[in-house]
């Protein structure tokens, strides 16, 4: 089968599209025709030999991919042949055939598109555990979101929405103002502006009465961090997901004992591998909102799996306004 195929750890130049040996499904697994996967930075991390987990090689990168149930296994109930399905894999999606456990995949409805299903994964589970589960968002909540144009950003805006939480999009460039609002931001709250340590809390603070963010989705770290966890509310949650902007960010102990807050980290692979059931109702949730028009399809650019070089650069350049998907026609 075809596949991008990394045979030596590095940058983007190290993978190449050939041939790999297509998966077949052992018992208790289903086997997919893959349609469409999501590009994504932890690709290129993976991709590096620095992700939390080595992949052996060679290995195929690409998670969660989504497409047509080709084959199960022996003691598949759940699913058949010609079922539309996610699996939850941490690698092996740009290929085109994918093998997973059934209690790691997820069925689609058959309405959803495949280039819609492969935008919205990755970035609505992980949206959906950092606001409810670590975040335990509630309804009037003030939810400030940092990397707010990207991916989980901008599922983050949408499903704190949905659950009924005020929602300030912090953005660097006014250019990408119109992205957010799309997504339902209430307001905007400007990285650029100067002395961020300071201003951050100031524009915070203006949009909440006073009162500071109930809950932060930070995607971002680094100074934007450090900036921050100072616009918290009096017992306010952060939720740690990444460090985009490349530092990873430290905390004085006694700020947080003073306000009563909270920070917690947010891993999604975790919750796949710990918790596939919770996973399992996270996802039912989400298309369920979906379906009642509550979310919106994210701004998506698709490129075939030949051109997945300049998919993954385009992540790595940050030209991303949304999602990147790969696509496989058949």
């Amino acid at each position: 089968m075809r596949a991008v195929v990394v045979r030596e750890f590095g940058g983007i130049e190290k993978a190449t599209l050939g041939e790999m040996p297509r998966p077949e499904p052992r018992a208790g697994e289903l086997m997919i025709e893959v349609r469409a996967v999501s590009v994504n930075f932890v690709d290129l991390v993976m991709m590096s030999g620095t992700y939390q987990f080595k992949p052996t090689l060679p290995f195929i990168p690409g998670k969660l991919p989504v497409g047509v149930v080709a084959a199960v296994g022996a003691g598949v109930t759940k699913f058949k042949p010609g079922d539309h399905a996610l699996l939850m894999a941490e690698s092996a999606g740009f290929a085109e055939f994918a093998v997973m456990p059934e209690n790691q995949c997820i069925k689609l409805p058959p309405a959803l598109p495949f280039q819609e299903a492969a935008s919205m994964a990755l970035v609505y589970d992980t949206a959906y555990f950092a606001l409810k589960d670590r975040g335990r968002i509630a309804p009037g909540d003030n939810v400030l979101i940092l990397g707010a144009t990207g991916g989980v950003g901008l599922a983050a805006i949408q499903l704190a929405k949905a659950f009924g939480g005020k929602v300030l999009a912090a953005v660097a460039s006014k250019d990408k103002e119109d992205i957010v609002r799309a997504a339902g931001a209430d307001a905007i709250v400007d990285l650029s502006a100067p002395d961020l340590h300071e201003s951050l809390r100031q524009q915070v603070f203006a949009l909440t009465d006073k009162k500071g963010a109930d809950i932060i989705v930070d995607m971002l770290g680094g100074d934007i961090f450090d900036a921050a966890v100072r616009s918290l509310a009096w017992c306010g949650r952060l939720i740690v997901i990444g460090f985009a902007s490349g530092r990873i960010p430290s905390l004085k102990m006694n700020y947080v004992l003073v306000k009563n807050i909270e920070v917690s980290g947010m891993q999604i692979s975790d919750y796949r591998k710990r918790k596939p059931a919770d996973m399992q109702a996270a996802f039912a949730d989400i298309y369920r909102l979906h379906a009642a028009g509550k979310l919106k399809p994210l701004p998506t650019k698709a490129y075939p799996i030949e051109r997945f070089a300049e998919a993954l650069t385009d992540i790595k350049d940050r030209k991303v306004r949304g999602r990147i998907i790969l696509t496989l026609e058949r």
